[in-house]
């Protein structure tokens, strides 16, 4: 069981349906159609055959936030997130991006979190996750990119991979498939 505040989360691809969104957005605005089981590699120039220009300029819109269509999060992690939220101070979420933007607003309305519940760091590179969970003491991290998680285990980490398509190849990491996985995993009693 791992205890509650020593876990935090990544949120494209964990939190957020990021790859979903880049799916909708490239039906509606350039009429290409593809399925999520398509997007085999975190690079995804390495696996559609669409130009890097348009690949480039979605992943951009998506990043600021400046997207018409809606970012839903990923299945189920609206209600285990509002449990987990009730037995700590605040829960720790750690991006990629170069800036929080509109997550905040996201948070609070698609994943009803109070404000006062979480908390969003935006690194600006994948690398500088491990500055961060080291500062507020996090042990166990949830991420969808490999890299990612060789990485946070190299560094004294425990990984825990949130299985997509892009991240099939073989590890030995923890893996969860769904928040109700996550949420089976997390000591929650002895968190106040």
């Amino acid at each position: 069981m791992i205890p509650l505040k020593s876990l935090a989360f990544d949120i494209d691809g964990v939190v957020a349906n990021t790859m979903g969104l880049f799916i909708d957005i490239l039906r509606e605005k350039h009429q290409i159609h593809i399925q999520y089981q398509d997007i085999t590699e975190y690079d995804l120039t390495q696996c559609l055959d669409i130009d890097f220009d348009t690949i480039w300029n979605i992943l951009e819109t998506i990043m600021k936030g400046t997207h018409e269509l809606n970012l839903y999060p990923i299945e189920h992690a609206p209600r285990v997130l509002q449990v987990l939220s009730q037995h700590t101070d605040c829960l720790l979420f750690v991006t990629a991006r170069p800036d929080v933007g509109k997550l905040h607003p996201w948070f609070m309305e698609m994943l009803q979190l109070p404000e006062s519940k979480f908390k969003i760091v935006a690194t600006g590179h994948f690398k500088e996750k491990i500055a961060v969970l080291q500062t507020h003491q996090i042990t166990h991290f949830v991420d969808d990119r490999m890299e990612t998680c060789r990485l946070l285990d190299k560094e004294g980490f425990v990984p825990i991979v949130f299985s997509q398509p892009w991240n099939r190849e073989s590890h030995s990491f923890t893996e969860v498939s769904t928040w109700d996985e996550i949420l089976e995993m997390i000591d929650i009693k002895t968190n106040k």
